[in-house]
């Protein structure tokens, strides 16, 4: 069960995350779903986001920053979910110290489409680092890449 700390923190994140963090509103990252139990990150495509002028390919660069970008979200729920008796402060004193340790992101097929949806799950949630798993799919649910993370949570 989710606490009103939990959703509080939460929310606080995804603001942070959308709309406060300018490289992220330069790409037009677009949080559509974000708590305990996943997050959703939305990325529509724009001539300045391609990397193959000749096919009209998503960046590889964009593709990965998706992914990392789910990753810390996912790290970051997974955090607030491992325990309910953190504080809302608490919680955002944890969040000056999120940050990636490892990225490894696996390129399946070319980011070809218009709306682009990175999703995550927490593999292990510990109390200083969080590892996860991100994906990445255009809006026909075809599977674009997926990626490995190690985040600094604590």
């Amino acid at each position: 069960m989710t606490t009103s700390v939990q959703n509080i923190a939460l929310q606080q994140v995804a603001e942070i995350f959308d709309q406060h963090i300018p490289f992220h509103n330069h790409l037009g990252l677009n949080i559509k779903h974000y708590d305990i139990s996943g997050v959703e990150v939305e990325i529509i495509m724009k001539q300045e986001l391609i990397g193959n002028i000749h096919h009209s390919i998503l960046h590889g660069g964009v593709t990965a920053t998706v992914l990392d970008v789910v990753g810390g979200l996912t790290a970051f729920a997974g955090l607030v979910a491992s325990r309910d008796d953190w504080s809302v402060e608490e919680l955002q004193q944890r969040l000056t110290t999120l940050g990636t340790i490892d990225l490894r992101v696996d390129y399946l097929r070319p980011g070809r489409g218009q709306i682009f949806t990175g999703t995550g799950s927490v593999i292990r949630a510990g109390n200083r680092v969080s590892v996860c798993r991100m994906e990445l799919h255009n809006e026909q649910g075809t599977h674009i890449a997926f990626g490995t993370g190690t985040y600094m949570v604590g």
